[in-house]
């Protein structure tokens, strides 16, 4: 049939009764199909690498921390612990927080499976802009790490955020009920409680007040442990025991690896 005043045909196809009761016998099973999600890529670990940029922490010691997650990432020992899981590969993502207000993710969701793809995180971490606050809510920085968790595209076997700071969280809402929440969504909090001179004195906190605190109001969960930075300068070295604990999900470690993290 052709319309008026057109070139084109209009063609109205027809179905024989057989076509139609395969339509209506196919059409549910198509309909589940779509509406059904894809499998999420498994992975053996997804890690929240959350890092501390509030005030008390200066320039440099920002690029410290950056450096000791690049740096550590590219470890034999590490990308050897990566490869010998169930799946021989982890899911990381890595923000920095300050206030309430103030969560930047740096680097999104992205797998590390050998040398290369660990070099390629340390590619996207390094050059990032800095953006600093002011104050220090880990509460938000749970909330916000927990919120990544649930949005990840991988499935994974376990579920860790990992908060790391140099003071004790005096911005935002209660840790508890941050921390209650993200437990009970089945996460493993960690923390890499730093004993920076500067902000211990600020807090008039004594040595080692710091890593108590952390213990006893920040991580919880399975396996929750905190590894304790006693400066910036050892931020590296802490870093590095962390990985290695978090991915091999054993407290022994062996002499290789213990020796490697000192």
């Amino acid at each position: 049939m052709q319309h008026a005043g057109c070139g084109s045909f209009v063609f109205t196809p027809r179905l024989r009764r057989g076509g139609w009761l395969r339509i209506y016998l196919f059409l549910p099973l198509f309909l589940l199909l779509a509406a059904s999600p894809l499998r999420a890529e498994p992975v053996d670990l997804a890690l929240i690498l959350a890092v501390d940029v509030s005030d008390s922490i200066d320039g440099e010691e920002l690029m410290l921390q950056r450096n000791g997650y690049v740096n550590a990432f590219a470890r034999s020992d590490i990308v050897n612990a990566i490869k010998s899981g169930k799946y021989g590969r982890i899911a990381v993502a890595y923000f920095e927080w300050a206030d309430s207000s103030e969560q930047s993710l740096v680097v999104d969701w992205m797998v590390i499976e050998d040398l290369a793809s660990a070099q390629a995180f340390g590619e996207k971490l390094k050059p990032a802009p800095v953006r600093k606050g002011h104050f220090t809510s880990i509460s938000a920085a749970l909330s916000f790490g927990l919120g990544l968790l649930r949005k990840s595209p991988y499935q994974a076997e376990r579920k860790v955020i990992d908060i790391s700071g140099d003071g004790r969280s005096n911005d935002g809402p209660p840790v508890s009920e941050a921390r209650a929440a993200a437990l009970s969504w089945d996460v493993t909090i960690n923390g890499l409680p730093i004993e920076n001179e500067r902000s211990l004195y600020a807090s008039n906190l004594a040595p080692g007040q710091m890593a108590q605190y952390y213990k006893d109001e920040v991580i919880g969960g399975p396996d929750a442990f905190i590894v304790i930075a006693k400066s910036f300068a050892d931020i590296e070295r802490a870093i590095s025991k962390k990985l290695l604990r978090e991915i091999a999900n054993k407290e022994d470690l062996g002499e290789g690896h213990r020796a490697a993290a000192r």
